[in-house]
């Protein structure tokens, strides 16, 4: 049996080369500094595990998380991330990413979360994909249409924002990546003001 395949996504050079360096005695590594090529390479490629960066330009780690778990249920996403977002990657990890590990790792601690992250998503059945609480994702763009501090909230707690509401983590994923057109195709047409809120997440 070959290596597992492993894809690296970051926007920092140095990064990718570190976890080349790490990984590759156990895994055949592909790496890109850019969110939406490592996107297309996810969905289009066939790997055993992703690990992204959470901030990065042009295509951030949760809206990589959404989209590959939208196209591959079933594929571990491990964000990697500084102390500056280390909040961020805990909220990911709620909204489905298999794991997380903060920026600059050990050798060891790196091979052993990924290889635990691959395991972990072996046994576990995938998250539901499609938008079925209708009615919930309603609730949340109403208030947030006019509540501020329902905002505020929302923008700096995530997830746990959500969490009295009826949600699965599809749903709270495309709310705060600020998905407009994959909620309208099930609630239909939001109003500027819904849209205005979801913009400025």
């Amino acid at each position: 049996m070959g290596k597992k395949k492993a894809l690296v996504i970051d926007d920092e050079r140095i990064v990718l080369e570190s976890v080349k360096k790490i990984l590759e005695g156990s895994y055949d590594i592909e790496v890109t500094l850019s969110g939406k090529q490592g996107l297309e390479w996810a969905v289009q490629k066939d790997y055993d595990v992703v690990l992204t960066d959470i901030r990065m330009p042009e295509k951030g780690g949760m809206h990589v998380l959404r989209d590959i778990k939208r196209a591959k249920p079933m594929l571990p996403v491990m964000m990697m991330t500084g102390y500056a977002s280390v909040n961020s990657a805990v909220q990911a990890m709620k909204l489905g990413a298999a794991d997380y590990i903060e920026k600059p790792f050990a050798p060891d601690e790196l091979i052993k979360a990924v290889d635990l992250a691959i395991e972990k998503s072996a046994s576990r059945p995938p998250d539901e994909q499609a938008l079925v609480h209708r009615e919930g994702i309603l609730r949340v763009l109403e208030r947030a249409a006019t509540d501020a501090d329902f905002n505020k909230e929302l923008a700096h707690h995530g997830a746990d924002a959500l969490d009295e509401y009826n949600l699965n983590n599809a749903e709270k994923l495309a709310l705060l990546t600020g998905d407009i057109p994959w909620i309208e195709k099930s609630v239909g047409s939001l109003t500027e003001k819904q849209k205005g809120w979801i913009r400025g997440l």
